[in-house]
């Protein structure tokens, strides 16, 4: 999260005082404004206030829950709580839900799972578990938001720019002729079970490309779960990817269910799949071969039926002539490959794309900018984005805070000026710690094109430590 950012809003839900105390402590001391409710019919009450708010300009919205599975009415099968999850996604389908239940019950999780919950947490949960789960959903859901919240409002310019009816899923703002072959791709191979490799640089939108194809598969109506791999440590690989029983080892107090487990009949998005280690390589190959896993420390195999999409912004094929990464995984992830090209390769796209970023902040941040002047349109189309998309949608966000009239100009973008020299630009000196290692991690990923291992390696960092500071600084 930006520091520009809210602080997030988050609704606690559970029948317990105690429960809900010790949450509110926890998550007050980590920055999160708490919401709490005892019981389904309070949490209803809270969303429905925090949606009028939001919609009169008030308290703003939520940007996840985290809601127990049992209450009084039943208070072990977590048949309520699944009642109410229904509601909370006819509700808000875009609240990440997160929901908890002290009775272990894999088949209520998955379930949960399965109704649109994003994770589950089990009492008595782990702190730092709790609260790596929590950051990534409000974060992920913050996303999805700035992605589709418009949606009703800018009906005709997407489907004019992606030449796709209603309903038919995540769409792409695709006018020029470099995203032609995607667009093609993503209609040809994405109804079938085919494992597609998705490549691109940083910001080039391999994630939405994934929900793309998952949206016009057959699996659509099931889960689409996804994994960064590249934030896996080997202790957490098997864990998080297949599961685990209890007491397999220390920490491991209940049942876990993997995310193979949790993508069954759907779609498995394994994000940054370079950045796996050898050993989690050869255990990912043995499950897209076999089809088959065991959690840790279970010595009983289960079959799985899942269709892998996979990302990476490195050149695999590189990477296996080097030796890090295995020939034999990567035909096993690249029936088809997918590249995304970079924004500058399409620059017909920026206006489009800028005008969607423009009218979503607008309405977020409660503005009113009209548009861009000539100036800004023109510097938007000279900048050579080395960070894609997600550059320009944070440009045009830092654009309509700091506007201060009906329309977007350039400093207000913070781009160069058209013909301005380098050294009009803020100097390293004069910048505070945390945007000097901004534009640092910019300028090494502008100079090897996106090229992370290169980058990290110039920065004198390892790549997980890069792909760490890309996530701290949303980049």
């Amino acid at each position: 999260m930006s520091p520009a950012a809210e602080a997030p809003r988050v609704l606690v839900a559970d029948d317990q005082r105690d429960v809900r105390e010790a949450l509110r402590l926890l998550l007050k001391g980590e920055g999160y404004e708490i919401e709490t409710a005892s019981s389904p019919a309070e949490v209803l009450d809270v969303v429905a206030g925090a949606t009028a708010g939001d919609r009169a300009g008030g308290g703003g919205e939520l940007d996840a829950a985290l809601v127990d599975l049992n209450y009084a009415r039943d208070t072990t099968s977590g048949r309520e709580g699944l009642d109410l999850l229904a509601e909370l996604r006819r509700r808000d389908p875009h609240l990440p839900v997160v929901v908890m239940t002290a009775w272990a019950s894999v088949e209520v999780a998955v379930e949960a799972m399965r109704r649109g919950a994003r994770d589950f947490v089990e009492k008595p949960w782990d702190n730092q578990r709790l609260l790596s789960i929590l950051r990534t959903q409000v974060e992920l859901g913050r996303a999805l938001r700035r992605g589709e919240r418009l949606e009703a409002e800018n009906r005709a310019l997407r489907e004019d720019a992606a030449g796709e009816p209603d309903g038919a899923g995540p769409k792409l703002i695709a006018r020029s002729k470099a995203m032609e072959p995607v667009l093609e791709l993503i209609e040809r191979v994405g109804p079938s079970d085919a494992a597609v490799l998705v490549t691109g640089e940083n910001g080039t939108g391999k994630s939405l490309v994934a929900r793309r194809l998952h949206a016009v598969s057959d699996r659509a109506e099931k889960p689409l779960v996804t994994v960064n791999t590249g934030g896996l440590s080997d202790t957490l690989f098997e864990s998080e990817l297949f599961g685990h029983v209890r007491g397999a080892f220390t920490d491991a107090k209940s049942d876990r269910v993997g995310r193979f487990e949790l993508a069954a009949g759907g779609t498995l998005f394994l994000d940054e799949i370079a950045n796996l280690a050898p050993t989690q390589q050869a255990k990912l190959l043995r499950v897209l071969e076999a089809g088959e896993f065991e959690r840790v420390g279970s010595s009983r195999t289960q079959r799985v039926d899942v269709r892998v999409i996979s990302a990476t912004n490195a050149d695999l094929d590189a990477e296996v002539a080097a030796g890090r990464f295995r020939q034999d995984l990567l035909f096993r992830l690249k029936t088809v490959e997918i590249p995304i090209p970079p924004l500058r390769a399409r620059p017909e796209d920026v206006p489009a794309l800028a005008a969607e970023f423009l009218a979503r902040h607008a309405r977020h941040y409660r503005k009113r900018p009209r548009g861009f002047t000539d100036e800004a349109h023109q510097a938007m189309l000279a900048h050579p984005w080395p960070g894609n998309v997600r550059e320009l949608d944070h440009a045009v966000e830092r654009g309509v805070l700091m506007t201060r009239g009906e329309r977007v100009d350039v400093p207000d973008l913070g781009l160069p000026a058209i013909g301005a020299p380098a050294d009009r630009a803020a100097r390293l000196e004069e910048m505070p710690l945390e945007e000097v290692e901004r534009v640092l991690i910019r300028k090494a990923l502008a100079r090897f094109d996106g090229n992370v291992t290169q980058a990290a390696q110039f920065l004198g960092l390892s790549r997980s430590a890069l792909y760490r500071r890309l996530e701290k600084h949303d980049l």
